[in-house]
């Protein structure tokens, strides 16, 4: 089954400023599964943040209430809808948690629009409001797997909690974020129609792949034995203890007893788990080839143009060696940098990472940053050069952009960045968007392109001020990949 990015995560959150009525925040999350006999049906889960809503005393606590409206368009046809007001659980002391909940809808394969309102029953604010376009596959008719659904918790349940799903109870994790607290990973999926398969055992491989260098790390391949039936579902905990700060890619593959492999599901998640790193610098006997391509009067200067390809640990290790202005140590430093890296050719890459050092210095450097501290030039020293590059250093209506696309970085596929320059000097472009796992993500990135000519949003819809204007097409520009 090709990969559908069913799993949005939409942030329906205001920020509260100064107002005495705290403001609703909200997660949504979709992921899609199949019943013999039921259908494609696909799975809206809501998380509630505690905090943003307006409770009321009740028998020794609080409570909260949320009107919640949903409703799925197929070509401006509703085809489904809901609506119900959510009671909070009781909050006692004055401790109020996140809450959750879940909707089913049973839909046929093809394109959706969700749109969903939620309002705070015990505030005058406005709803919140959102939309999202969904995709439904058919998964009736071949061997495949269900999105992958990640947990907070997982237990056996008993049919009687909305969460209950083949013999679980689920509470989904809507965030993609793994702080060095979490060790662990509880992933729910299915697997459909394993009796087409000739034997009544098939297996299943989970693979973790570091995203942007694109490997396998192999101490997480893991293979696993299944007996065919119409629905497996598979709940497992991927241990990530060991796993470093980056951006990972877990995988689950069905092959038959030839190792073909037939299906294929994945999650992309982000962790950050630094670790010391040693480089025993008293140890390291330096270079003189490697060493020479280092001026002094360059030293700082090249330590630095590390940070853009170092971790948050790393980095902690330059700003320390740069503030003590030690030559020797700035030398071992590079020299074990590369040796670690690329230990089968530490020379020629930091030759070659020098030289695009060179290239961005050239190319983004302004008055007051140098080329690889610019966004820029940080993008392009930790992606590579981007397959296309739009610049509209004109536009009537808006700042002056830039949208870099990426055909692959990494395991990821198609990533896009979006730069803007609204000082409209000294080439200070900024990055103002991504849909890259890990960069900044800004929801109202058309409204602040557009700021100009455009009038501020609201907590329902961040870009409701963006107005059509003539020349505007960095919206149209970055959906065209």
């Amino acid at each position: 089954m090709k990969y559908i990015a069913l799993t949005f995560i939409v942030s329906l959150l205001s920020i509260s400023g100064f107002s005495q009525k705290k403001e609703l925040r909200a997660y949504l999350d979709s992921k899609q599964f199949y019943a013999p006999g039921v259908g494609n049906y696909v799975e809206f889960h809501l998380q509630f943040v505690g905090y943003s809503l307006n409770y009321i005393g009740k028998d020794g606590g609080l409570i909260g209430e949320v009107a919640v409206q949903m409703n799925i368009e197929k070509k401006d046809s509703i085809i489904t809808s809901d609506a119900y007001r959510l009671t909070s659980p009781l909050m006692k002391d004055s401790i109020v948690d996140d809450f959750f909940d879940i909707k089913r809808f049973v839909l046929e394969p093809g394109d959706y629009t969700f749109n969903l309102s939620l309002s705070d029953m015990n505030s005058d604010l406005p709803p919140l409001e959102a939309s999202q376009l969904i995709i439904i596959e058919d998964l009736s008719d071949a061997i495949s797997i269900s999105d992958i659904e990640v947990a907070e918790y997982g237990s056996r349940g008993d049919g009687t909690s909305p969460f209950y799903k083949s013999g679980y109870d689920i509470i989904p994790r809507l965030s993609t974020f793994y702080p060095k607290e979490l060790n662990t990973i509880p992933v729910y999926f299915e697997v459909y129609n394993s009796l087409e398969l000739k034997d009544s055992i098939f297996g299943i491989k989970q693979t973790v792949v570091d995203a942007n260098l694109n490997k396998e790390i192999e101490e997480f391949t893991v293979y696993t034995r299944h007996f065919a039936a119409d629905v497996v579902p598979v709940l497992k905990t991927v241990k990530i203890d060991d796993l470093l700060t980056g951006k990972y890619i877990l995988n689950y593959t069905i092959v038959n007893k030839n190792m073909r492999e037939l299906s294929t599901q994945s999650y992309e998640f982000e962790r950050s788990n630094d670790k010391e790193i040693d480089y025993f610098s008293d140890e390291i006997i330096l270079d003189p080839a490697f060493q020479e391509s280092i001026p002094p009067d360059s030293l700082g200067y090249f330590l630095e143009s590390l940070i853009p390809i170092s971790g948050a640990n790393e980095t902690r290790n330059i700003y320390t060696i740069a503030k003590a202005k030690s030559s020797e140590k700035a030398r071992k430093y590079i020299q074990q940098y590369w040796t670690k890296t690329s230990p089968e050719t530490p020379y020629e890459s930091w030759i070659q990472y020098k030289k695009q050092v060179a290239l961005v210095e050239r190319l983004y450097a302004n008055n007051f940053q140098e080329g690889f501290e610019t966004d820029r030039g940080r993008v392009y020293l930790q992606y590579g050069s981007p397959t296309n590059i739009i610049n509209k250093e004109y536009s009537p209506t808006e700042y002056p952009y830039e949208i870099w696309q990426y055909n692959k970085i990494g395991a990821f596929s198609n990533k896009r960045f979006v730069f803007y320059n609204p000082d409209l000097t000294n080439k200070a472009y900024r990055l103002l968007h991504s849909d890259m796992i890990g960069e900044l993500k800004n929801p109202s990135w058309p409204r602040e392109l557009a700021r100009r000519n455009s009038g501020n949003g609201n907590v329902d819809n961040p870009n409701a001020g963006t107005q059509d204007h003539w020349g505007g097409q960095s919206n149209d520009l970055f959906r065209q990949y």
